[in-house]
């Protein structure tokens, strides 16, 4: 494939995806409205009208949504490969996915089954009028959580890492010090130290930093509004004041009516059902956040993002481009029929020790604002490492902005 062809695919797939979004009818709208405005003259409509959509900071916002949506495409492939090849294109990488998955998924109904508990349940009319109305101070139940046990925890997934290997892989050709560092032993192609020295180059700063603000006034790449600046300024350190603002440019999350709106929703549905995995987040708050000096505070906030965030179906997106696969369960009286199968957790992603951390790692005032970078934002697989990484190396620099 060309690079001419191969461009015109990525602008008509971007386009695809854009024409149905809320920002594709709000810039409909808004060019529909300046119709009505004297200064657009019939002999140059296409000009004036795109001069008002950037005067008026919407061709801003449709170019910090073209620049998310090239981080989230697939890369360019045969167009014959088949649709597993195109998420990952290694086999045994494949089975070794689907292995995991299963095992996981194993481990959750096994837990239905031993405890009674069903996957999914409808609040009593009761239940439902008392959780809507300590929404707020959830922390404050004591609920008996000692039958309920983590799915995994990342030294699980660790441990699943470190025992992959490539069947195609001669390692007698290459035995040498070398082949025995690191934990990981998968041969993939990695960069050298001089090449992670270039493409890391912002890295290398030759001022200090010292953990406070250089300048107390609104950074011009705030103003701006621009993600694609945001995130080259970020690469050399960002203030502490402005971090939660660059970070939401950076991922283009904006707090819009509709998105307080679709948080309402999920509450809603925390609301008037109860899942099994509610249990694994309210036990991994209590057993992380819960116990620590610093933010136990947060209890409350933890509680309404993660309840939130295992409802949200737009989750399941991620799993369009990358390995992972979203677990399904059955319908009650229905096990093995396919056509009754169904994604468990709504979300996608299944609880595990140290998940409840998650949230910290977002700059937020409010929970609707958390869950909706969340969902904009997380990636399944490397969840687990991510969060590893936090628990190893600590996260008392992750803390939500209050």
């Amino acid at each position: 494939m060309d690079e001419g062809t191969e461009l015109s695919l990525t602008i008509a797939q971007i386009v695809q995806r854009l024409k149905g979004s809320h920002l594709h009818s709000q810039i409909e709208r808004q060019a529909k409205e300046c119709l009505h405005q004297p200064e657009i003259k019939l002999e140059s409509l296409k000009e004036d009208v795109r001069s008002f959509l950037k005067t008026s900071g919407w061709e801003r916002k449709l170019q910090n949504a073209v620049y998310r949506e090239l981080h989230v495409q697939l890369p360019p492939s045969h167009p014959a490969a088949p649709p597993e090849h195109l998420k990952e294109p290694l086999a045994y990488m494949r089975k070794a996915q689907a292995s995991w998955e299963k095992r996981v998924l194993k481990s959750l109904n096994s837990m239905s089954t031993e405890l009674g508990v069903p996957l999914a349940r409808m609040r009593p009319a009761a239940e439902q009028k008392e959780l809507a109305n300590k929404w707020n101070e959830m922390g404050t139940d004591e609920p008996d959580l000692t039958r309920f046990r983590p799915v995994y925890a990342p030294k699980d997934f660790l441990e699943v890492l470190i025992s992959l290997r490539n069947p195609n892989h001669d390692s007698s050709e290459d035995v040498s010090a070398k082949s025995h560092w690191g934990l990981i032993q998968v041969p993939l192609n990695v960069r050298d130290i001089p090449q992670l020295r270039q493409a890391y180059s912002e890295l290398n700063l030759f001022t200090g930093q010292l953990g406070i603000d250089d300048h107390a006034h609104i950074h011009p790449v705030v103003v701006e509004q621009d993600s694609a600046a945001a995130q080259q300024y970020s690469r050399q350190g960002c203030p502490t004041g402005l971090r939660a603002d660059l970070w939401a440019l950076i991922l283009n999350s904006t707090n819009q009516p509709q998105d307080v709106m679709h948080y309402e929703q999920l509450k809603a549905g925390v609301i008037q059902h109860e899942l099994l995995v509610d249990n694994l987040i309210y036990k991994d708050v209590k057993l992380t956040a819960s116990n620590d000096d610093y933010y136990f505070v947060f209890e409350d906030f933890l509680y309404q993002v993660l309840l939130c965030f295992s409802r949200d179906t737009a989750v399941l997106e991620h799993f369009k481009y990358n390995s992972a696969n979203p677990p399904k369960s059955y319908i009650q009286g229905k096990v093995g029929d396919d056509e009754c199968a169904v994604v468990y957790p709504p979300n996608g992603v299944i609880p595990f020790h140290g998940f409840s951390i998650g949230p910290f790692v977002l700059l937020v005032q409010r929970a609707v604002q958390a869950v909706q970078r969340l969902q904009g934002n997380v990636h399944p697989l490397l969840l687990p490492i991510a969060l590893h990484l936090l628990l190893s190396f600590g996260y008392s620099v992750f803390v939500p902005a209050v």
